[in-house]
């Protein structure tokens, strides 16, 4: 590809400016598509999880898992863990949704995993344990083939 046709950011790093759809699946270019999350974007605690319970209601678990994914970047060490086990079950359900029953599976209970740890405490209000209950129920049917809709298997993240 022409190096002048492809996308950059300021720093000159590749980015995908092709629109995408409500699972970030790429559109042509020129398509109406959904606003991408911005990235980088440092929330408290109750403000991503406001925000990515929005965006899952909405059915847009692929972009929540971006809000997840900027928590995991930008909080404190000893919770990195949470918020990649909660982008993990974001993206489990994106691939879920898109019909790659084996890898949106594989995902869910990789988040579950992830959150295992912090079961006892509920950080942050989060429904820890539920939510690992939540991605391996889901894991076990998205194995049987059936494509799910994303905002009606959205997870309530707070107890």
């Amino acid at each position: 590809m022409d190096e002048m046709r492809r996308d950059r950011d300021a720093e000159g790093r590749a980015h995908n400016a092709r629109p995408r759809d409500g699972l970030g699946r790429p559109l042509p270019y020129g398509s109406p598509g959904v606003a991408r999350q911005p990235e980088g974007v440092v929330r408290t605690p109750a403000e991503t999880l406001a925000e990515a319970q929005r965006l899952l209601d909405a059915g847009m678990p692929f972009h929540a898992h971006e809000v997840f994914e900027d928590a995991w970047k930008s909080g404190p060490q000893d919770e990195r863990e949470l918020w990649r086990g909660l982008a993990q079950l974001a993206v489990g359900l994106t691939h879920s949704a898109r019909g790659n029953t084996t890898g949106g599976a594989r995902l869910l209970r990789r988040g579950a995993g992830a959150l295992a740890p912090f079961a006892g405490s509920a950080p942050h209000g989060i429904a820890v344990a539920g939510l690992s209950e939540w991605a391996r129920e889901l894991a076990g049917r998205v194995e049987l083939g059936p494509v799910v809709d994303a905002a009606a298997e959205a997870p309530r993240l707070r107890r």
